[in-house]
This record gives C-alpha cells, sequence and structure tokens, in this order.
C-alpha cells in the first residue's frame, strides 16, 4: 500500500529550493495547487515539484512561514531523483543555502565535488 511521506527539510525560502530543484534537474511549480500521488485524488499544495520520467510529484504545503513537502515514493523515480528519504534533496538546499549566505555577507564561494559529496569553500573577497 502507498501513503504520502513527508520530505524532513526545513525549508523556509522557495528561491533557495527552486535553485536546489535546478540542481537535480528537477522543477519547480510555483502556483501548481495539487500534486499527484498513488491515491484516488490528487494532494492539495501551494506549488509542485515535478520530475522527469516519474508518474508522480512532490506537494510544496505552506505551514506557517515553512514549507512541508510531501511526496509518495512508490513511484521510483522519485527517489532516484531526490535520494532516499530526500537526501540529494535536502543535500542540495544546504548547498544553495550555505552559498547565497556566504554572498549575502561578501564571501566568495568556490565548491568542488568529490568523492564523498560536495565541499564549498568560502573566502573573503
Amino acid at each position: 500500500m502507498s501513503h504520502i511521506s513527508k520530505i524532513e527539510l526545513e525549508v523556509k525560502d522557495l528561491h533557495t529550493l527552486e535553485k536546489a530543484c535546478d540542481r537535480l534537474n528537477i522543477e519547480l511549480i510555483r502556483g501548481q495547487k495539487t500534486f499527484r500521488w498513488y491515491g484516488a485524488k490528487a494532494g492539495t499544495c501551494d506549488h509542485a515539484i515535478r520530475i522527469p520520467g516519474a508518474n508522480y510529484e512532490i506537494g510544496i504545503i505552506a505551514n506557517n512561514g515553512t514549507y512541508e513537502l510531501q511526496c509518495d515514493y512508490y513511484d521510483q523515480g522519485i527517489g532516484k531523483a531526490v535520494g532516499e528519504n530526500g537526501g540529494l534533496l535536502k543535500q542540495a538546499y544546504a548547498v544553495e543555502k550555505s552559498k547565497i549566505a556566504a554572498r549575502l555577507k561578501g564571501y566568495s564561494v568556490l565548491e568542488r565535488n568529490t568523492d564523498t559529496g560536495i565541499r564549498l569553500h568560502v573566502q573573503l573577497n
């Protein structure tokens, strides 16, 4: 049996989430009010994430100044795109959030992929 799962990620900024989605080649659709999942009817949301090749989507639900991400991992395309329990999406969001914060403080950021993940080098200009 399939069900909706919450991706445990505190999202406060849609712009950062959109940049994270771009990193993973998935698309944040602003203003989409429903998302597809296994259920008989679509889930309700404020925005959605569309994943190429997947039948289901990730719903983005506004909740007291933050956004909750809900999806149905029954569609294996979701897990492939965002990682187990959303791990790749969480990493991409953290990287983008860190880069934005550093640049706002006047630092330059150099990103490098390593065998174990992503390394950010932050330095004062």
